[in-house]
Parts: C-alpha cells; structure tokens; sequence
C-alpha cells in the first residue's frame, strides 16, 4: 500500500510528464507485450495466476489512460499461440481471466467508445471464450473511440502465413495479379487492417525481443523497454514512455540534416545507437 508521500510523488511526477507531453504529436497506435506477470507473483511468493490476474488492473489502467489520450488504437499481447504450451491449470485460469476482464468491463468500454476487436485464432478457443469475444466485438462494433485489439492465440508467422494464403487465393480466382502484389497488398491481408501501424511498441519485464508479435506492422515502430514488471506498469510509465517517444526522430530509414557527419551514440554492448537505446529502466515506487 503506498504512502500519503508516494502517492504525492507519484502525482507530482505524471502531472511533470504531462507537462511535456505535445498532444498533437502521440502516436495513433501503440502495441504492448505485458511480459512479466509470472516473475513479479514469484518475486512475492505468490502462484503465477495471482500474477495474471494483476496484470488485468494495469491493462484497465492503460486502456482508460489511452482513451483519455485520444490514441486510436491499442494492440495488447494476451496469449500467443506458443502460449498453449504452458500447463493447462495456468491456461485455463488464463481463459477465465479473459471472460471476467471482458463481462466486467465491457459496459465501460463502450461507454468510453472503446471498439473491442480480436486478432489471433479464435475457433481454437473453448466455445465459451469464444461467445464471449463475439459478444465483445459486436456489442462494441458501433463505437468510434480507441480501438482495442486483444492479440489472443496470436503469432505473427501465422498472421503472415494467413495473408499469403488469401493473397494467393485470390491471385488463383483471378481476382488479384501478381504484379498487383505490393507491401499494401499484404498490409491490407492482415488481421490489423485497415489500421495505422504501430508507432511504439512497449515490453514490460525487460526482455529484449518482440516475441513473433506484429513481426510485419512493427517494421518501424520505435521500441521503448522498461523492466518493470507488467502488474506494476501503470499510467505514469505510460505516459513516461510517450513522453521518451516525442524526443526520438523518425527517419523511416532515410536520413536526418547533418546525420551523415553527426557521430552515433553508442547503445547496448557498444553497438550504434538505435531505437533501443532509449529505453527506460524506471523501477516500482
């Protein structure tokens, strides 16, 4: 439980943030891989599914902080289709948590105009799950707020593999040529389409690797690392790594006034300065 003094702090420093933050200049879209639930429940003594389950406060916290934002769309890593590896009591416990998350708050979300949207594999779901994130999409479907897509039994080689195949079905009907296939035309095959691409892309618990997450959407997404875990990430780390964002320069690999004589700023290991430089490392109050 915090203090009257940290709670002050904690107020002190998002009010710094927000200061500073340009609001014409956020990201439409950001994408987040909550990483790190199993290691802060054993940092506590606590089972893995504690762990999950507060994990489920901080996505309430970032998506009511994005619909206060204005953020068009908000990607969250919830289950990967590697995930089905895990024991089937955590698994389980996993599906559970996603029909509460949604059955609680699901007349909120649409009271703030939020849009639920899936992308994954959902027929490999039990059939409750999945009648439940039916019901989600299309109760909300009329909303013209924050887009919130759940990535559940999701991959990103299989997202890719899954917009090949149709782009190669229509090439057979005669529907599409083969010369007509561009990057547009796989972008529009996705299970995001229609939507912006990530601007940043956020993983909590430190790790540096994107996981088979958005691998084609992310190809120039800045990376913003922290290693707090997820259960701990809140509005302030949010608004944090927004506030980092604004000061990166994006270049979509093209070059910047003076950037062939400016010197590299040394990143990680020695290695040329680079999107994951920036990352911040704040630590829980």
């Amino acid at each position: 439980m915090k203090s009257s003094g940290q709670a002050f702090q904690q107020e002190h420093d998002m009010l710094e943030i927000l200061a500073i933050i340009d609001r014409e200049k956020l990201p439409r879209h950001i994408a987040i891989i909550m990483d790190g639930n199993g290691r802060w429940a054993r940092q506590r003594g606590l089972s893995r599914s504690l762990g999950h389950r507060a994990g489920m406060d901080s996505l309430h916290a970032i998506v009511d902080t994005c619909c206060e934002l204005g953020i068009e769309a908000l990607t969250v890593y919830g289950f990967s289709t590697e995930n089905w590896k895990r024991p089937q009591g955590e698994t389980d416990y996993l599906m559970g948590l996603i029909i509460e998350y949604l059955k609680k708050h699901l007349l909120e979300l649409c009271n703030k105009g939020v849009q639920v949207r899936t992308i994954g594999i959902m027929k490999e779901f039990p059939r409750t799950v999945q009648n439940v994130l039916s019901n989600s999409v299309e109760r909300s479907s009329g909303n013209k707020g924050l887009i919130l897509n759940l990535a559940l039994n999701y991959g990103g080689r299989t997202e890719i593999t899954d917009a090949v195949r149709s782009i190669a079905r229509a090439v057979k009907e005669g529907s599409l040529q083969i010369g007509e296939v561009d990057a547009r035309t796989v972008s529009d095959h996705l299970y995001t389409a229609g939507q912006p691409d990530p601007d940043l892309l956020i993983r909590t618990g430190g790790d540096f690797r994107i996981s088979n997450f958005l691998l084609w959407q992310c190809a120039y997404s800045e990376i913003w690392i922290t290693g707090l875990m997820w259960p701990d990430f809140r509005r302030q780390h949010l608004l944090g790594a927004l506030a980092d964002y604004q000061k990166r320069e994006r270049r979509f690999g093209g070059l910047r006034e003076n950037a062939e004589s400016a010197p590299a700023t040394p990143g990680p290991a020695g290695r040329p300065g680079s999107a994951w430089r920036r990352s911040w490392w704040p630590t829980a109050r």
